[in-house]
């Protein structure tokens, strides 16, 4: 048997070791829980972190969702589809520059010459011209728009160069007279310059406003004309002489290729709203319940011609032999009284018919003598005037509509003329 000191030895080193291993196990338990804690609380923070980034990933996307639907609407508008565009060969395609192209002729112009499949580049400083006259061509492949002024030179490579730069309305031309004479004799040099260069043909885009008021009736091309070259008409009338006079000086001396259409009164889409003009004035007077303004005693006369038959008879001429001035327009007359009325009964407007004091410098008569077209270029006007006038009004119209939508409208600056004298041109 063990002596008493020894068990008392023993049962001491027991209760170390007890001791000890409650120790231990106690460390054991508390870095267990100790771990634990730190996983939740790392496991929290994770969980709040994640809650968090969802809640900014749902405020992001809510942010961002419209943003797509811009992009995706800006998708679908950059892949239009255009108008049909033919296609043509490397030697049958031209590059075509159309300066004035956003204008009222010159854009419905780029329309034909981009479908049958030229290439197009149109000039504009948009004093008159409008971007969305043109904006359906926008990205294509064939189709450039360059904002210039041709009173500053262009160097570009083209084949063919129809020049229709200038304001072409009375207030418009009228509201800045040495802005329209310089765009008709520096424009139209730089021009010819241009198309001295590169050897491409020319166009001018003349007027029956070279014969002023004329007293040769209906006019044929080799009248030389009854033209004021001192009243508020001239810087356009005499402007556009000079232009003629510059195109056969470059012919002469330089040999450059031109050809010259003198174009008379012309309407249709895209025409401006408020510009000076019959079918406009009448038009928008007759939609908006307004009388009928008519200048004098209305019996002057128009002739008045769609667009398209003039644009058909502008690509003729351009690719025809004829170098000398050929009169495009419609020869069927009408007194202006008779064209209010016209337009009155298409819109279905009750608006009165108001006479006014004659304008100055107003021509009395406008027909011109298309014989020369048709016999060389196999040209005439084509469409019915109740047609293209019903065509007009559907347009004038909409642009109401748009305007009353209180979208802008661009509006040309008013002329430097007394209150309510609107020349018809």
């Amino acid at each position: 048997m063990l002596s008493q000191p020894l068990l008392r030895l023993v049962s001491a080193v027991s209760r170390r070791r007890m001791k000890l291993l409650l120790g231990i196990a106690l460390l054991a338990y508390v870095a267990s829980v100790w771990g634990n804690l730190i996983n939740m609380s790392v496991l929290l923070n994770r969980s709040i972190q994640e809650n968090r980034e969802l809640r900014i990933e749902s405020r992001i996307e809510e942010i961002i969702e419209p943003l797509r639907e811009k992009i995706r609407d800006l998708e679908k508008s950059f892949t239009q589809k255009y108008p049909p565009v033919k296609f043509l060969s490397e030697k049958d395609r031209k590059r075509i520059l159309v300066t004035g192209g956003a204008g009222f002729v010159g854009s419905h112009l780029t329309d034909k010459l981009m479908m049958d499949g030229h290439e197009v580049t149109v000039v504009d400083n948009f004093f008159t011209g409008r971007k969305r006259n043109v904006e359906h061509w926008i990205g294509h492949e064939n189709f450039e728009l360059i904002n210039h002024d041709v009173v500053e030179p262009l160097y570009i490579e083209v084949d063919q160069i129809y020049h229709l730069a200038s304001p072409a309305s009375p207030p418009n031309y009228m509201y800045n007279p040495i802005k329209t004479l310089k765009t008709n004799t520096i424009g139209t040099l730089n021009m010819l310059g241009l198309a001295k260069r590169v050897g491409a043909r020319l166009l001018l885009a003349s007027t029956s406003e070279v014969y002023g008021d004329p007293e040769v009736h209906p006019q044929t091309e080799d009248y030389w004309g009854h033209v004021n070259p001192i009243g508020p008409r001239a810087c356009y009338d005499e402007g556009k002489r000079v232009a003629e006079t510059m195109c056969y000086a470059y012919m002469k001396q330089e040999g450059v290729e031109v050809r010259v259409a003198r174009i008379f009164n012309t309407f249709g889409p895209r025409m401006h709203m408020n510009d000076g003009r019959v079918v406009s004035n009448f038009i928008l007077q007759a939609l908006q319940g307004e009388p009928l303004t008519v200048y004098g005693s209305g019996s002057q006369t128009r002739a008045f011609q769609y667009v398209s038959d003039l644009v058909n008879g502008l690509v003729a001429l351009m690719n025809s032999n004829v170098s000398s001035p050929v009169n495009l327009g419609n020869p069927e007359e009408h007194t202006i009284l008779e064209f209010a009325q016209l337009i009155k009964n298409l819109v279905g407007s009750g608006s009165e018919i108001q006479f006014l004091s004659e304008a100055q410098d107003d021509p009395q008569k406008r027909k011109p003598d298309i014989k020369k077209a048709k016999l060389m270029l196999g040209w005439e006007p084509v469409v019915p005037l109740e047609e293209g006038l019903n065509k007009a009004i559907h347009y004038f119209r909409k642009e109401l509509e748009y305007q009353a939508n209180n979208q802008y409208i661009p509006k040309p600056k008013p002329a430097r003329i007394k209150k309510g004298r609107t020349r018809h041109n």
